[in-house]
């Protein structure tokens, strides 16, 4: 065999050594074949927890950061004063966290005001995506606001170069549509801290929330309207024994009042009827997801008739499932 023979057959060996390496080596993608792959991928994985979200705004002074606090001791990953348009993106940052981040709690106030005009459209995303929210409003009355921001020396976000009660009206008006759309109203003005707390550890602790949760409360019309009350109820229409001698002394939750009281025409019927009225609307706010509702009963004092009134209707409520806490105003003011 000649030089010349041998040649050709080592650059074929070398040739076969190539062609069997080449076909060791993966075959890249076609066009389209990676993003098909991903795409399947991307089907088959699980997909992510949405975490709960919770926003958490009111008045200035109002007890925001002691609402923010007793999430965080429950739980939650709080974050204070964000802007609004950025809530999204902590939403999403949280469904990234594999679990770990599975309840966010989200202060807004009007420190961000720039941004606030962003937390509607925000809110509107987030409803699209189907994350569950919830906007706890902390709300107080001037008088107690007043009285918050002189006794810590503190001028109020928005007063500039007016007055406290000036910056308080400005706040209210730039928040009145947030109230609105609020699913829980608390007010603040004759709580304290550790009052405030029960209030939120009522509404967030523990891990199965029964599905409606009812304040009834006694008041009297001449010590003015509960501010976070859902629903009102006039119970001066029935005679008040506070023109009965031997029943003035005595508040409605005396049996020899309340006996009073339901024995006048219309009082069973009211009970009967508003109880038969208010399963409607709680049927109403559970598909609205709205788990907490204050129901307020007065009277002239509220002593007598609306003390009466809401024993027997919270008795009435509890028989039916409703998780219910009577709260009597303002008996003993007088």
């Amino acid at each position: 065999m000649t030089d010349h023979d041998a040649q050709p057959t080592a650059e074929r060996d070398r040739t076969h050594e190539e062609a069997g390496r080449d076909q060791t080596r993966p075959t890249p993608p076609e066009d389209g074949a990676a993003q098909v792959s991903t795409d399947a991928t991307t089907a088959g994985a699980a997909a992510p927890d949405i975490p709960e979200l919770v926003i958490i705004s009111g008045m200035s002074g109002a007890g925001r950061s002691t609402a923010a606090k007793c999430l965080e001791d429950l739980g939650w990953f709080v974050v204070d004063n964000l802007p609004p348009a950025l809530i999204p993106t902590m939403v999403e940052l949280g469904a990234r966290s594999q679990g770990n981040v599975a309840r966010i709690a989200v202060v807004v106030d009007v420190r961000g005001r720039r941004f606030f005009d962003n937390l509607r459209e925000s809110l509107a995303g987030l409803d699209t995506r189907g994350v569950t929210r919830r906007i706890v409003f902390l709300e107080s009355s001037d008088e107690a606001l007043v009285r918050r921001f002189e006794s810590v020396r503190r001028p109020h976000p928005l007063q500039g170069d007016g007055r406290i009660v000036d910056g308080i009206a400005a706040e209210r008006e730039l928040l009145r549509e947030l109230r609105g759309d609020a699913d829980l109203v608390i007010d603040t003005s004759s709580l304290n801290v550790h009052e405030l707390r029960a209030k939120m550890d009522a509404q967030f602790a523990g891990d199965e929330e029964p599905e409606l949760r009812a304040t009834v409360m006694s008041f009297g019309f001449k010590y003015g309207l509960p501010v976070d009350a859902d629903l009102v109820a006039d119970m001066r229409f029935l005679p008040n024994p506070h023109w009965v001698p031997e029943l003035r002394p005595y508040t409605g939750v005396n049996e020899e009042v309340a006996a009073y009281v339901f024995n006048q025409p219309g009082a069973k019927e009211f009970l009967d009827r508003y109880a038969e009225l208010l399963r409607l609307i709680a049927a109403g706010y559970r598909r609205e997801g709205k788990r907490y509702v204050t129901i307020a009963i007065g009277c002239t004092g509220g002593k007598h008739r609306s003390v009466a009134m809401s024993e027997k209707l919270a008795a009435r409520l509890a028989a039916e499932g409703v998780e219910t806490v009577v709260v009597h105003r303002d008996m003993g003011r007088e």
